[in-house]
């Protein structure tokens, strides 16, 4: 897919990957042949932690990245974990998200 950067190639210490879907000589927002319209968004990686269960430590990173990022789109779970403590106790839930957000002015 044009346009698509697979995490893989991307230089550290990026960890986002960028997906351009057209643009136009003005810079503005086009519409594709199939009626969607073209827009950037950028992935950040989040980690939500939880005593409850990995559903609600997912939950959380979403909840806390919405009171500071406009316009989330997607949250893919990547990885799923328990932090114990020195007994082998489960001490919380570890969800691994990439987020998605909408760039302004796309």
């Amino acid at each position: 897919m044009a346009g698509l950067v697979h995490p893989a190639n991307m230089p550290r210490p990026f960890s986002a990957v960028i997906v351009m879907l057209g643009s136009t000589a003005a810079g503005g927002i086009t519409e594709r042949e199939d009626g969607m319209p073209e827009s950037v968004y950028k992935v950040i990686e989040l980690i939500g932690t939880s005593n409850e269960s990995w559903e609600k430590a997912a939950a959380n990173a979403v909840e806390l990245a919405a009171k500071s990022l406009r316009d989330l789109r997607v949250a893919e779970v990547v990885k799923l974990d328990i932090q114990l403590d020195a007994k082998g106790k489960v001490e919380a839930y570890r969800a691994k998200l990439d987020v998605s957000f909408k760039f302004e002015g796309s």
